[in-house]
Formats: structure tokens, sequence, C-alpha cells
């Protein structure tokens, strides 16, 4: 398939810029792979299309701040620093994004509070935007990961456009039932901090959520659980090469970026179950879809595994694994909506978008759902 044929366009007011108050009051469009039928409800309301034995696959990743802002040596410029992954915990190097990237060179120190209790200073230039950076500081360890993170702010993504106006403190005022005498500012970075963030989150590793998983909260977790519905858990840590562009017409010429997966024994013993039952395997979010297809054996086995994959899954595929797909709605042309594709078919995704749209569904991680079944 080429580029061109998941090209679409999305209006900016359709580009959720906050959550629902509560995770599993999001719109759920639901698509019946095998007939192409569409049904409109809300994700709390899923619970009636699975039953006993069904097993739903989340993703255990905690998102960590990794949006940090600086300032540059003698300029006093600012600078926007977003930690990817620590490359080293001893020596404390870092690698990291930077905007603006020109006015960063190596050699260059970044001070990142006042009392100049955690400096930068940038060792290797990675990519255009890319840098690693060695931290200079007193604190070790865990004490010095402990007081980087506190420094950082909860990375939401860029299309989250919502300078802290009084439109934007209205919004969740109304949607949250703020009170007029609450700090509202303060108020919506504590919601940010939360609700970025499943409620299963453990692992941290993550510099973006699992925006799937948002959408569950105990309530309905626990009513599934009730209909007799498992769960079970594999390790996905999102980095921001998952959200590359694409940006080849041929889709086998794209390169994804790796990132760092982990395969429980637990997980594999719960796939086999539900697969000897025959019941449904849910895989929540695009990031879960690939780790298992990853890791999933020519005889359809799931096997154990600690790694990394850079696996692009895009139409056509065969899904060996999970028969039930939750996800979000996706950008134009990204290789999640192309994954999304491959698993509910292309004319019947591309048709459920086109009904999205019209039905104004909100896209993007604070977005609403889809749900895939046969």
């Amino acid at each position: 398939m080429k580029l061109s044929q998941f090209k679409f366009k999305v209006s900016d007011e359709q580009i959720a810029q906050y959550p629902r108050h509560y995770r599993d009051e999001a719109r759920l469009l639901v698509l019946h792979r095998k007939n192409g039928e569409i049904e409109h409800m809300l994700v709390k309301d899923l619970v009636p299309l699975f039953g006993e034995g069904d097993l739903f696959i989340f993703n255990d990743t905690k998102v960590f701040p990794a949006r940090m802002y600086a300032k540059k040596e003698k300029t006093l410029a600012n600078i926007e620093v977003f930690l990817l992954r620590e490359l080293n915990r001893d020596m404390r190097y870092w690698d990291v994004l930077v905007d603006p990237a020109r006015k960063i060179r190596i050699g260059n120190k970044l001070f990142f509070d006042e009392e100049s209790s955690i400096v930068a200073e940038v060792v290797d230039n990675t990519t255009s935007r890319g840098r690693t950076l060695r931290f200079l500081t007193d604190y070790v360890g865990e004490d010095f990961i402990k007081h980087l993170y506190a420094m950082g702010v909860t990375p939401l993504p860029k299309y989250i456009r919502r300078p802290m106006d009084e439109e934007t403190l209205a919004a969740f005022k109304q949607e949250f039932h703020l009170a007029d005498d609450e700090d509202l500012e303060q108020c919506v970075r504590e919601i940010d901090e939360e609700r970025y963030q499943s409620i299963f989150a453990k692992k941290i590793g993550a510099v973006a959520a699992p925006a799937a998983c948002l959408h569950f909260s105990k309530q309905l977790l626990k009513r599934l659980e009730i209909q007799g519905v498992g769960h079970s858990f594999l390790t996905s840590h999102m980095a921001l090469g998952n959200f590359k562009a694409v940006d080849v017409e041929d889709l086998t010429k794209h390169k994804v970026d790796s990132e760092q997966i982990a395969i429980p024994e637990e997980l594999v013993q719960a796939v086999d179950t539900a697969h000897a039952k025959n019941t449904k395997v849910c895989a929540v979010g695009t990031e879960v879809m690939r780790a298992l297809e990853h890791v999933v054996g020519t005889g359809g086995q799931l096997k154990v595994y600690d790694g990394w994959t850079n696996k692009f899954i895009f139409p056509p595929y065969d899904f060996t694994v999970a028969n039930a797909f939750f996800v979000n709605f996706y950008p134009p042309q990204s290789s999640q909506l192309m994954m999304v594709a491959a698993f509910g078919g292309y004319e019947n995704v591309m048709n459920a978008y086109r009904v999205a749209l019209r039905e104004g569904y909100r896209f993007g991680d604070y977005g609403d759902a889809m749900l895939i079944l046969d």
C-alpha cells in the first residue's frame, strides 16, 4: 500500500485538548470487521461485548516527566530539553532532544534551576535535534533521578496546544467541576499528571502515554472481572520514534525506531489459555499489538521476551495473537493508523474514520476510542 492512501483531514477542533472527566466516558466506535458494521457507544458500555474467558492485554509502562526547561550559559536563552533515554546511570549520560537545536553545540552547558543544583553539558550531537548530555551534580543514583524528574513536566504531545489562558481554564473548570476559589493552573497540571498515565502504570520508561490504556478505570475493570473477563500485562516503553512521520510513498521502505518491550511468562500462559478456549484476546493499543506480533513464533505461539522491537505493521498483514483491537483515533498517514487498517481491513477502517470525523469523535491521546471485533 501507499502512504497517500491514508490521507485525510482532521480539523483542529477534533483534536482533544483535555481528557474527559471520567476515563471510561470517552465515546467508543465499535467496528465489526467481518461485515463493516459500526456501532456507537461509550467506553464504559463495552462490557456486554465480552464474556467468560476473554482476555484484555494492557501496557503497564509508566510515563516519566520527560519535558524540561533550561537556560543556556552566558546567553540565558530558553531551551526545551526532552529526555529520551538514560544511557549510563553512574556517568549520568542521557539521550535528549533540544529545541531550538541550532543554539546548542558540544561543550555548551545548560542550567535547570537558579541554584545550579543540576547542570548539563552537551557531549555529542546525535541527530539534527538530538544531543547526548552529561549531567553535572552532587546527586547520585536514585537520588539524582528523583531530583531530575522533579524538574520535569508531563510530556504532553505537541498537538495539545493549550496555553494557560482563560479559554483553557474555563474548559477544564467545566469538564472537571472545579471551584472558583481553586488554583486553576495548578489543578490543570495535577489533572495532566494523573490522566496522562494509565491506572496500572508501573514500570517507568515511557516518554509518551499508551493512549488506548488511558480509557480504562478501576470501575470498568471490576465490571469486566465480574463478567468473567481477565486481563494481563506486557511492557512497551513508548518512545518518540514510534510517532516518527512516514515520509516515503512506498511503505515497504519506511523504517521505525526500536522500542524496549517485555513479555512475561504470566502473559504467555494467559494467551495460551484464551487460545485453547477459543475466546477473545483484545490488544489494547498499537504498542501492545506490535509487541505481541514481534514475539510470536511461526506456529502462533507467544514467547517470553525481554528486548527491543522495530516491527512496522501495515496492510496486508496476518495477525496471530489478538482477535480484537482497542485503539484511539490516530493522525492521517501515521504508522498507528496503518496498523489499525491492517487489522480491521483498509476499507472498513477508512470508512470508520470518515464516520468518526462526521460524528465529531475526538482524535489524539486524550481523544475517543475504537474497538475492532470480528
